[in-house]
């Protein structure tokens, strides 16, 4: 009996010296996710499956807790929700992560192996190929002069037969293993996105928890009798709202609006299409930062696709695709009542034309593609490519279009470089770096701004 209260004793006095950092709970489905082994799919699945149902509970809560009265009690309570959700994501993160590695590891494996495999048939048709050259110089007079008898004669030309089914099975062997190979990378490709999604969607709720907890300590460091501190704080993030919100977002080629009303259309235009505001931001944060000369000439010459610098006056050979943009720019600069020749459109860059219009910097013969979607979800007549709230509808319905609604890294990354450059971002390290930087003007817009209104 004496040996029972001591222990007690002693797992009370060791429970107060080192308290756990968090409650002691039950061990989750994201706990046990982390000892499963990558080749069992199935059961990684149910992990996942069950993990996400924990995080949509810690959801749930977070909003219920969020709309209780407002004290110090209420935002530590919400701050431990945002706290396990995101920690309930991070694990859910890696269990995805788990189960993508081991198929990356099977799909690469099995594109060499059929790499290997085409390898050898186009060596097996070289040399048959040799083989057939070598019997088709031989003409009937060599052979009957030769002295060969007449059964050897036949042999050769059974012989040949088999050369050419062998060929014939070669090829399409070929063609077989390409189709396969082409289909092994697609799969490929999905996976390694679906793996690049997992971790770019953990390093966020890394830095969530990081915030998170460091409100946390701030809270945990107000005292019931320091109200009036608390109260300052909250002063203080109203007051930082007001200042994000009247922060100036520059547009190219339109005067620039205060943040918090590119937020707001941003937002409305999210309603619309799925697109993800801080991206669409990102995209006209990014585009309004090429300089003095995006935006700045004038169309001269209609039959040539030829103008002039606005500024300067330096003649440019490509400020238009005649073919393509200047009859659907005539087009909507008449029905808009400007004029045509003191609009204001990009100069050429190194490659390819300019033409382009507006805050979004859309070519004549695309907007005219999205201009009657954008009048029907504004409800207006007619959109006007220079009115920033139509030029960030139009970017959300294009961008849309380009796959960015889908949400995540690859999706919206890639949707940049389309956006961009017509073209994934594989296809083109240029393209590639606009959409990283893209990606890093919505991260740091989403964290450093909205999260913050």
């Amino acid at each position: 009996m004496k040996k029972y209260l001591s222990f007690t004793l002693l797992i009370a006095i060791f429970s107060f010296v080192f308290p756990p950092i968090f409650p002691l709970r039950a061990e989750s489905a994201c706990d046990a996710g982390a000892r499963i082994s990558p080749e069992d799919k199935a059961q990684l699945q149910l992990a996942l499956d069950a993990c996400n149902k924990e995080i949509e509970a810690q959801d749930k809560l977070l909003k219920n807790t969020t709309q209780q009265k407002v004290g110090i009690q209420r935002d530590l309570n919400a701050l431990a929700a945002q706290i396990n959700k995101a920690l309930l994501s991070i694990k859910a993160s890696d269990i995805a992560i788990k189960g993508l590695k081991d198929d990356i590891v099977n799909k690469t494996l099995t594109i060499n192996e059929l790499s290997e495999k085409i390898d050898r048939e186009k060596e097996s048709i070289s040399q048959l190929l040799r083989k057939t050259n070598e019997i088709d110089q031989s003409s009937m007079v060599e052979v009957v002069l030769s002295q060969k008898n007449l059964s050897e004669f036949f042999l050769d030309i059974d012989s040949f037969n088999s050369i050419k089914n062998s060929l014939r099975d070669s090829l399409n062997s070929i063609a077989e293993a390409k189709t396969l190979k082409e289909k092994e990378k697609g799969i490929l490709e999905e996976k390694e996105s679906k793996e690049a999604d997992a971790k770019a969607e953990k390093e966020v709720q890394k830095r969530a928890v990081q915030k998170s907890e460091a409100e946390k300590a701030k809270l945990l460091s107000i005292t019931k009798n320091t109200e009036k501190e608390y109260a300052k704080i909250l002063a203080d993030k109203k007051a930082l709202s007001a200042k994000i919100r009247a922060a100036l977002f520059e547009l190219r080629d339109s005067n620039g609006i205060q943040f918090g009303q590119a937020y707001d259309y941003a937002v409305r235009v999210s309603q619309k299409t799925g697109v993800r505001p801080a991206f669409l931001l990102a995209i006209f944060s990014q585009e309004s930062s090429y300089g003095k000369n995006v935006g700045a000439c004038y169309l001269k010459d209609p039959a040539t696709g030829a103008g002039v610098g606005m500024n300067t006056g330096t003649p440019f050979a490509k400020v238009m695709k005649p073919d393509r943009d200047v009859e659907p720019f005539l087009q909507i600069t008449s029905e808009l009542g400007r004029d045509p020749y003191k609009t204001r459109v990009s100069c050429p860059q190194s490659i390819g034309w300019g033409g382009a219009m507006g805050p979004a910097q859309f070519i004549p013969s695309t907007w005219m593609g999205v201009r009657g979607t954008i009048a029907s979800y504004l409800g207006i007549s007619m959109a006007d490519p220079w009115a920033p709230l139509d030029a960030f509808m139009a970017a959300g319905i294009y961008l849309r279009d380009l796959g960015a609604a889908a949400g995540g890294y690859t999706a919206e990354r890639n949707a940049a470089c389309r956006y961009f450059s017509g073209s994934k971002c594989s296809a083109s390290t240029f393209a590639a770096g606009y959409g990283d930087s893209v990606i890093s003007k919505a991260t740091s817009i989403q964290e450093n701004q909205i999260d913050k209104l």
